[in-house]
């Protein structure tokens, strides 16, 4: 017997990719209601979910990953759902998206469809590579995916221990205009996005312990260079650069990976 259902793998990508258009289509009626294109912030880790939730219902793999898979990205999915929903409530449209549709007047249903609901509904389906294809993976779990579940872990605790430490700062209205420099933010620039990479990194490998999961590498590497390079910290650095402090935060605080703080050195003359 073949250690890979490919049949069954390709069906399901189609399953797949349609329970996605779905919830993408559900998100786009609830922007309209509520007047704002920011509710797929909330609707990108429940794409993960449901790309996990159809894996698991049509895998033929092992159970142990198939159960580890889905498990990982539920908890990670929903928890950061929950998180960037309550951080929407009463908030206006965000700043990215009225940006976008200010330069396509007349055509901003379409254009936001386009280039807001299918670009991140392609990137999501991209990135759940490694679920879709461990899910159908034969092979008893390695120690590899044991070590990609402690790397899971490390991410879950960086992202939201960040999050919830940025919450806390948010709303002393003393810290208003001020950058957070304590907590795990005293080690990275980007807890939270450091976290959000070491998720996808032990996703993967829970999927590489296997073939044909070593070839979905390009997930936790397209994920990563969102994180750092694409719409993540690049574009909220531009933001957190116009604040008080900022060039002494950022000269002592590693951008990503977590470090000590750099410490001035004195100059004697």
């Amino acid at each position: 017997m073949s250690s890979f259902d490919t049949s069954a793998w390709a069906g399901t990508l189609a399953w797949a990719g349609g329970a996605m258009a779905v919830v993408l289509l559900a998100t786009f009626v609830v922007s309209k209601i509520v007047g704002k294109h920011a509710v797929i912030d909330t609707t990108w880790g429940l794409l993960f979910v449901t790309a996990a939730v159809v894996m698991a219902v049509r895998s033929t793999g092992d159970d142990t990953r198939r159960w580890l898979l889905l498990a990982l990205a539920t908890v990670w999915g929903l928890r950061l759902a929950w998180y960037t929903g309550k951080r929407s409530i009463g908030k206006p449209e965000d700043p990215r998206y009225e940006e976008m549709l200010d330069k396509q007047p007349g055509n901003g249903d379409l254009y936001a469809l386009t280039h807001i609901y299918l670009l991140q509904g392609v990137l999501a389906f991209i990135i759940s590579a490694p679920i879709l294809v461990g899910g159908f993976e034969r092979s008893s779990v390695g120690v590899l995916a044991w070590i990609g579940v402690a790397i899971w872990a490390v991410g879950l605790f960086f992202e939201s221990v960040g999050d919830a430490q940025m919450a806390r700062f948010r709303a002393d209205p003393a810290n208003k205009g001020k950058l957070i420099d304590t907590g795990l933010w005293r080690y990275t620039r980007h807890p939270n996005y450091f976290g959000d990479a070491c998720i996808w990194w032990g996703i993967f490998l829970v999927a590489a312990d296997a073939l044909p999961g070593v070839a979905t590498i390009f997930s936790p590497i397209i994920m990563t260079l969102l994180l750092t390079i694409g719409s993540g910290a690049r574009i909220l650095e531009k933001s957190m650069s116009k604040r008080d402090g900022w060039d002494a935060y950022a000269a002592r605080t590693s951008m990503f990976f977590p470090l000590p703080p750099r410490v001035k050195k004195a100059v004697t003359s």
